[in-house]
């Protein structure tokens, strides 16, 4: 609304004192306050409604003044209840700023200005965003001409005076107006968002993150691999996108948040666009892995790889190499044995997969053209190509460092994938889900897939007997002891560890020896006196000492290969 609309209006007692000139000025919004310095609360646009009490003498106008002027303010109403007639010093003050200003009649409460500006803002900003939505809604069914989420969102800035991203279960940017949001805000937000949708609490859901309001709106996935309203929250919390909002819309009008509501169902028909894009990708997928475990010839399958390849890498000259990464959801309800039974994670696992895949720093679908996933069963599979390294010819003066870096790993690797999605996805996940991974290594022929893909299983199998909610496992593992721990019983390890730590671990309560710490940094160091003894910060004869009593304490003997072995699996296992 304008400024000049409230001289119109009888009932607000309003009174002109200066500004004739300014009153065409927008007013978004409306304000109360006597501090001296109220800026840190003024956003700009602001009708501010005082009542004087900040004003000891009349050197005070214009520093207030001037603070209200560099906030962008569209006017100044001062109450007369107080002081009778409004100062000549804050008429001045205004005049020499160029600030409206108007004197409120004592017989009219601040409550009554405020009531009024609130509803007639909140009003026409509703009917003017009604019209765009509409218009946007035309352009976005009529086809890809309506520009995607992007420019829904710079017309809520444009409009509405709000800053919106849309961001993925895992917080990564998939649209935004102005800025991009930080990748750790956009984390944060993902987890409070999924969080609030795990205990069953309706959107919008307010989250404050560093001293910043943000209202989050889910946008339903609406396409034909939606699930029903009527199924388990579960199905698709680790799925669905988000509206965040800079802004609190606890205390909205509901015409406002309806027309919130409308913006995330435009949103959601570009997701099912984008889902629609992906139909190929995962198509091609489900045709190589059924091939793979159907045993079929490596002809075949090389067949299937060669269609794949360009429409994962387009433009690439060359056979990629390929990696498998497979992934699981898994829910259960406390102590129940299979109460997650009937759900369907197979899709969850999916799309979920997806994203992890997408390079974190980059915003947008563009790189998620890359990934080709299936699910079969409860496990989601993900075929992806990497580019053939380059062999660059070394001079033969520069050594062999360009030979080094061949040899590194361009792969995905299993620690890196979850290091960004850990956080939301927990929260997601809450006390009964856990999302397991596994990486294999990279292969260079279609020979090489179903080991690749038994490879990736097995590390997933290794991350699943892992604590935690979120836990990935990759190839490298496959070849440490790591791949056997996770797989010996629970009593077994309970009675291995027992007979050679309790011991120590009983001396150590007793004396507070620190054998369990020595003996833990001697293997740590191979055995080498000097380097245990300096770690420690011992003399070696206080280190000699104390390995004699832990070899006194169990029966073993440290200077043998299979005791030292047999200490490092105890303490791995405890």
């Amino acid at each position: 609304m304008r400024l000049r609309a409230l001289l119109e209006t009888d009932a607000l007692g309003l009174r002109l004192l200066g500004g004739e000139d300014e009153l065409d000025r927008t007013v978004r919004g409306v304000m109360t306050t006597d501090l001296r310095d109220p800026s840190r609360y003024l956003s700009g646009g602001e009708l501010v409604l005082t009542g004087l009490a900040w004003r000891r003498d009349t050197e005070d106008s214009e520093p207030f003044v001037r603070i209200l002027a560099g906030a962008g303010v569209a006017g100044l109403a001062a109450g007369e209840a107080e002081l009778g007639d409004i100062p000549g010093d804050l008429v001045e003050a205004c005049r020499q700023h160029r600030l409206p200003l108007f004197a409120v009649n004592e017989t009219v409460a601040f409550a009554t200005i405020t009531e009024h500006v609130v509803r007639q803002v909140s009003g026409e900003r509703a009917g003017d965003l009604a019209a765009v939505v509409d218009r946007h809604r035309r352009l976005m069914t009529s086809g890809p001409a309506g520009g995607g989420p992007e420019v829904v969102l710079d017309l809520l800035t444009s409009d509405l005076d709000l800053r919106a991203w849309v961001l993925s279960p895992t917080g990564r940017q998939i649209a935004g107006a102005g800025a991009p949001l930080p990748g750790p805000l956009g984390a944060a937000l993902a987890g409070h968002h999924l969080a609030a949708t795990r205990t069953g609490r309706r959107g919008p859901h307010r989250a404050a993150v560093a001293g910043t309001t943000y209202s989050l709106f889910p946008i339903r996935n609406t396409g034909r691999g939606a699930v029903p309203a009527a199924r388990d929250v579960r199905e698709s919390v680790l799925s669905d996108w988000l509206l965040a909002v800079e802004a609190d819309a606890s205390d909205w009008p509901a015409a406002r948040l309806d027309l919130l509501q409308g913006v995330t169902q435009l949103i959601a028909v570009e997701r099912d666009r984008r889902d629609a894009a992906r139909t190929v990708r995962r198509r091609l997928a489900q045709e190589v892995l059924e091939l793979v475990q159907a045993g079929a010839a490596p002809a075949e399958i090389a067949a299937r790889l060669r269609v794949a390849a360009p429409v994962l890498l387009p433009g690439l000259g060359v056979a990629p190499q390929w990696q498998v990464v497979v992934a699981r959801v898994d829910w259960s309800s406390g102590d129940q044995v299979g109460a997650g039974d009937d759900i369907a994670s197979g899709p969850v696992a999916q799309a979920l997969l997806e994203e992890i895949l997408v390079d974190p720093a980059v915003s947008g679908p563009d790189s998620a053209d890359r990934i080709a996933v299936a699910h079969t069963g409860e496990e989601a599979i993900a075929l992806v190509p990497l580019p053939t390294p380059t062999t660059v010819a070394a001079d033969p003066g520069e050594g062999d460092g360009d030979a080094d870096a061949l040899d590194a790993d361009p792969g995905l690797h299993a620690d890196a994938l979850l290091a960004s999605v850990r956080e939301p996805l927990s929260a997601g996940l809450a006390d009964d889900g856990r999302l397991t991974l596994g990486v294999s290594a990279a292969v260079h022929s279609a020979e090489g897939l179903r080991g690749a893909l038994e490879e990736a299983r097995h590390a997933r199998r290794v991350a699943a007997a892992r604590p935690g909610r979120v836990c990935a496992a990759g190839h490298h593992e496959l070849a440490s002891h790591v791949l056997l721990l996770p797989f010996v019983p629970d009593d077994v390890r309970r009675a291995f560890t027992a007979r050679l730590l309790d011991p120590l671990r009983d001396y150590d309560r007793r004396h507070r020896a620190e054998l369990i710490e020595t003996l833990e940094a001697f293997l740590d160091c191979d055995g080498s006196w000097t380097r245990c003894a300096a770690r420690l910060h011992l003399h070696v004869n206080t280190l000699r000492y104390r390995v004699g009593r832990i070899e006194q304490l169990t029966g073993r003997d440290l200077s043998r290969l299979e005791d030292k072995l047999d200490f490092f699996l105890a303490l791995r296992m405890s």
